[in-house]
């Protein structure tokens, strides 16, 4: 019998019962997984530096997901009136989760604030908010009221880029639901799609066996455009393909 490779999904705190909070995602990362033939697992914002590298070389593949912004401090930023649910204990749990995929070579997803996360991680900066800190950008969300479409656009996927052989095609309408976005792109991470005003849509890096960052919402599509759901089998074949525990990749 098979075994299906484990993919980790970051997980986020947010309000329960009471006093009692709880750590959760949206159920599409994991349907995501689980039809690209991975067994999706959630993982908590609470790991430190080891522990995040142990619970990494238990994986066969790791996922961050989306969510709320990542604090300003993480990336030599000015804090912002503009920053919205920061979470500092998840900052540090992600952070270290990627230092270890990176390290150990796991294949790696990063989805939305995930890219942001991964940009950081190596040493890159952000935009805190895009409209008041980017002349000219387009609405990368919708305005309250508004339907998801109203912040659609189009995204251009550079050629000889691992996203371009993964989607199939050179450019694509994508969802839109961030208002942050990578601003200098972190070490060892080349450009791989951008929106007409410029805005990072994709990020991956150079020499790892399979680290691949968007900031849209494939998981919203699986089911609908096949490019998306290619995303997420292409996780599963690169954790298949390499597993946990390779040699430091990062130089």
């Amino acid at each position: 019998m098979s075994t299906r490779p484990l993919i980790g999904i970051t997980a986020r705190t947010e309000p329960g019962p009471g006093h009692l909070p709880l750590y959760g995602i949206q159920q599409t990362y994991s349907h995501a997984i689980r039809r690209a033939g991975g067994l999706p697992v959630l993982l908590p914002p609470l790991f430190a530096s080891g522990e995040a590298a142990e619970m990494v070389g238990r994986l066969d593949g790791l996922l961050l997901s989306g969510g709320g912004d990542i604090a300003a401090e993480q990336y030599g930023g000015e804090e912002s009136a503009a920053l919205e649910l920061v979470d500092r204990e998840r900052d540090r749990s992600e952070l270290a989760l990627v230092d270890a995929a990176l390290r150990s070579g796991t294949p790696l997803l990063a989805i939305c604030r995930g890219i942001q996360v991964l940009n950081v991680a190596l040493g890159g900066t952000l935009y805190a908010d895009i409209l008041s800190q980017l002349p000219g950008a387009l609405p990368h969300r919708p305005a309250a009221g508004q339907s998801d479409e109203a912040s659609a656009h189009r995204v251009e996927v550079f050629p000889d880029s691992r996203l371009a052989t993964i989607l199939g095609v050179g450019e694509l309408t994508v969802n839109s639901f961030h208002h942050q976005a990578a601003r200098q792109v972190g070490e060892a991470l080349q450009v791989t799609a951008r929106a007409p005003d410029g805005v990072i849509e994709g990020l991956e890096h150079r020499t790892h066996p399979f680290c691949v960052g968007v900031q849209w919402h494939p998981e919203y599509e699986v089911g609908n455009c096949p490019g998306m759901e290619r995303l997420f089998e292409a996780l599963v074949r690169a954790a298949v393909a390499v597993g946990p525990q390779q040699a430091d990749v990062r130089g």
